[in-house]
């Protein structure tokens, strides 16, 4: 998907655009996901990829919403990022590019992964089933 830094800002709320296209972060317990239980499909807000089923969606505590498996490994890219005096594993949307937030090695199982996403980078389809339910 290319657009331009233009479009991206036309397109998206100033939060968004800050978070998504300049790899910022939400506050934690302040987005419109953190404790949201409703079933659904979490897309990317930015070109509306299937990104998390709400089933796989748990409370981490961080205040940020959680997930222990993306729908599909393809769905997303990683890199290493150096920011803040530490090494974490970004995760990014891998149609668009979005940055979404982290992956931890310390979620439940059966993945054992945390991916810890900011809430402004999602939009919730809940009339969607959750697409491992689409079977």
């Amino acid at each position: 998907m290319n657009k331009s830094d233009e479009e991206w800002r036309r397109e998206l709320t100033p939060e968004q655009y800050a978070v998504c296209r300049q790899h910022g972060t939400e506050q934690p317990f302040t987005g419109a996901y953190w404790s949201t239980k409703d079933p659904g499909t979490y897309r990317c807000v930015c070109c509306g990829a299937p990104l998390f089923s709400s089933d796989t969606k748990y409370d981490s505590g961080t205040g940020w919403p959680s997930f222990w498996a993306p729908l599909a490994p393809a769905s997303m890219g990683t890199e290493e990022d150096k920011s803040l005096g530490m090494r974490r594993t970004e995760v990014h949307c891998s149609q668009c590019g979005a940055h979404l937030g982290h992956v931890f090695a310390d979620g439940p199982a059966p993945s054992h992964q945390r991916y810890c996403i900011n809430s402004v980078a999602l939009r919730l389809d809940p009339e969607a089933k959750p697409e491992n339910e689409q079977k």
